[in-house]
């Protein structure tokens, strides 16, 4: 585990490594029994804010304390699902808030000491929290890329300015040479290392994370830009970010520095491999005319500003994340930027009370929306009283429904919790976490789905699933069948209800074991009838 670790060292002369082992060591139990008790604090309903008060007041360092969960997450085996589980929530929730406070500090430093760069990292570490990504990793790569630029650029001109500098110190200010390093680029960004514009998958979130485009060598126009810029000022060639509408680009100066005039200005395409534009053929690339003040410079916030609102439009857009994690990314990312802005503030407000999580912080949202915007009373008057309301059925509940199979009313319940099951219809592969001896959704879900053209209709058991494509589903019992081959199913959830995979069904973890006590042995029963007989 140590290696790891060595980078909180700047030396090794001086530690008492023994004390460091035992701080280590007591973190590790700390976070043990912060994971296991999440399950049964946190089972019935979605972690609350304030279900992290414990560990923003940890009394052992944090990064030993984000070791052991790393641990946790890399356990081997298909045990430990819960903790696991768990474990990832925690380490989410703790590396987010590092990142948030580093994009604060980020944005509070003098604009001519914000790298376009190192904030396009931010916003990746914050949407890929798990993910290992540094900007000192991305900025080496990227320090490659420039000296691939530079051993080209040598072989036209031996004797050209931005050979002898190191990253940035000369501003190279003759047209022709800045011209020279800009086909250089071109050569190995588009030629040789083939970075491309991803024209197939554009609505791809990964287009949009730097760390990505550096890897799949592909991207949408304002990550590939933000790579181009960073490499052309590393090369001494002052390349500008331009808002420019539905395709974002850079501008390079061909008259006096800072002129106002939009056409002593040459336009790069990073996402069309560099192709250099005039202001008519940008707003060819459009299909319509704008006005010049699209043609301005923009500041590395308003950058950041577009980077995380495309975000926001792709995680509007996602159908088969029910939890919109990369929505409520976005929106924390925007809200850390613009924290008054009325209408993203509406929408985080709106999308907690949609997934029915954090009322509490719903309320403090809807509080500050009405004190920035008292013209909003309607909407927030409406989410307020659902809100308390949603509060009060969460103080009535007295605890978890438990449900026998040995009661007479569940005698026409045929499968079990933790069995991996497949859609007669749809063909999808799941695994049962509920059941209801009949169904339990309202008038208007039953109509919308059409459930009673079904032989049996609403009147036969129905069975919570989580599905192998990361949804949760509701299905009837007719339209299940046993899995002859059964695998595990790839859901984020699975262990908010299960401890282990056996390799022919799930264990229940004992928050839902508490709720169907009876359904183990069944599960078991089962598994051992259908697959035995099968292997026979």
């Amino acid at each position: 585990r140590w290696p790891s670790l060595l980078k909180y060292y700047s030396h090794v002369d001086g530690v008492s490594w023994l004390e460091e082992y035992k701080a280590r060591h007591n973190a590790g139990l700390e976070a043990q029994r912060i994971v296991a008790s999440f399950s049964k604090r946190f089972f019935s309903e979605h972690v609350p804010c304030d279900g992290f008060s414990d560990i923003e007041t940890l009394g052992c360092p944090s990064h030993f304390f984000e070791d052991e969960l790393m641990c946790i997450l890399n356990m081997e085996g298909r045990k430990g699902l819960t903790w696991k589980y768990y474990a990832k929530k925690i380490l989410y929730f703790l590396r987010q808030q590092n990142i948030l406070k580093n994009l604060k500090e980020y944005l509070q430093r003098p604009t001519d000491r914000q790298s376009f760069l190192e904030g396009a990292v931010l916003i990746d570490q914050y949407c890929n929290p798990l993910s290992d990504i540094c900007f000192k990793s991305v900025q080496a790569q990227v320090d490659d890329i420039t000296d691939k630029v530079r051993k080209v650029l040598r072989t036209k001109n031996p004797r050209h300015p931005s050979l002898a500098s190191k990253a940035g110190e000369v501003l190279v200010s003759e047209v022709e040479l800045q011209r020279q390093v800009l086909d250089a680029m071109n050569c190995v960004l588009y030629e040789q290392l083939k970075y491309k514009g991803n024209e197939l998958d554009y609505y791809n979130s990964l287009n949009s994370y730097i760390h990505q485009v550096l890897i799949r060598r592909t991207g949408i126009p304002i990550s590939l830009s933000v790579l181009y810029l960073t490499i052309a000022r590393q090369l001494g060639v002052k390349l500008e970010p331009v808002n420019f509408p539905s395709h974002f680009l850079l501008r390079w100066c061909q008259g006096k520095e800072g002129s106002t005039d939009i056409f002593d200005y040459t336009y790069i395409d990073a996402f069309g491999k560099g192709k250099q534009l005039t202001v008519k053929e940008c707003e060819y690339l459009i299909g319509h005319h704008v006005t010049e003040e699209f043609y301005g410079v923009v500041t590395s916030k308003e950058v950041l500003q577009r980077m995380v609102g495309n975000l926001l439009n792709l995680g509007k857009r996602e159908s088969t994340d029910q939890s919109y994690q990369l929505l409520r990314d976005s929106l924390d990312l925007y809200l850390a930027m613009y924290p008054d802005n009325v209408q993203h503030l509406m929408l985080q407000a709106r999308l907690y009370f949609h997934l029915g999580i954090w009322p509490e912080k719903v309320l403090d949202i809807l509080q500050h929306i009405q004190a920035l915007d008292p013209s909003q009373h309607g909407a927030v008057g409406y989410l307020v009283q659902h809100t308390l309301e949603h509060i009060e059925r969460r103080k009535e509940e007295v605890g978890p429904e438990v449900k026998h199979r040995s009661d007479e009313k569940h005698k026409e319940v045929c499968f079990s919790i933790g069995l991996i099951m497949k859609h007669k219809r749809y063909g999808y592969n799941c695994v049962i976490y509920g059941w209801d001896p009949a169904c339990m959704m309202g008038h208007e879900w039953i109509r919308n789905m059409n459930v009673h053209s079904l032989p049996h209709g609403p009147h036969q058991p129905f069975y919570n699933v989580l599905v192998e494509d990361g949804s949760c589903r509701y299905a009837a019992q007719e339209n299940l069948e046993y899995n002859s081959e059964p695998r595990e199913i790839p859901h984020p959830d699975i262990g908010r209800y299960f401890s282990e995979f056996t390799g022919v069904h799930y264990l229940a973890n004992t928050e839902l074991e508490i709720r169907y006590p009876e359904d183990l042995e069944l599960t078991r029963a089962t598994v051992q009838k259908i697959y035995s007989s099968g292997k026979e």
